[in-house]
């Protein structure tokens, strides 16, 4: 890979790499590292793809697969999910609970959550990069959408402000 095509497709492609791999670590250490890893992985990569879209989702396998991998170590934490989004700068409170909200789903939900609505995986993809029927992507997407949603109404958020943030 040229130097230059491996910095655009950094450029492209690390805000989705490091959002997928926080999104199954909830730590921001942890997150920088997989995301690192995932690069590198690419740098070394010496296949051709055939299309931004197919680098896009090796990317996001290899994420996943990284972050599965880094589960098994036995010094894995967790960071202060409330503390880390305060720390971002969110357009209103509603991100912000938003965002919380998502990482205190279960990893099942949270992951084609973010992958769907985030990264604009179609449920297909998604199904794919997860090794999972597209029927149980969709399921969980369903469930996700109503556990954040009674999340956010117990949070006292109502209906009309979820609309605004999603």
């Amino acid at each position: 890979m040229q130097d230059d095509e491996f910095r655009q497709a950094v450029e492209k492609n690390r805000d989705l790499v490091f959002r997928i791999a926080y999104t199954y670590l909830r730590d921001a250490a942890d997150a920088d590292d997989v995301t690192q890893d995932v690069f590198i992985k690419l740098l070394r990569h010496e296949g051709d793809f055939a299309s931004e879209a197919h680098r896009r989702n090796w990317l996001v396998r290899v994420c996943v697969n990284e972050c599965r991998s880094l589960f098994r170590r036995p010094w894995r934490r967790v960071e202060d999910i409330e503390r880390y989004a305060n720390s971002l700068q969110m357009p209103s409170r509603g991100h912000v609970e938003l965002l919380t909200s998502v990482m205190h789903l279960p990893e099942k939900y949270r992951v084609p959550l973010v992958l769907h609505y985030y990264a604009g995986f179609s449920t297909g993809e998604v199904a794919s990069m997860l090794r999972v029927p597209a029927a149980t992507v969709r399921t969980r997407l369903a469930r996700a959408r109503a556990r954040l949603r009674k999340m956010l109404e117990a949070d006292g958020i109502p209906h009309r402000e979820m609309e605004v943030v999603q």
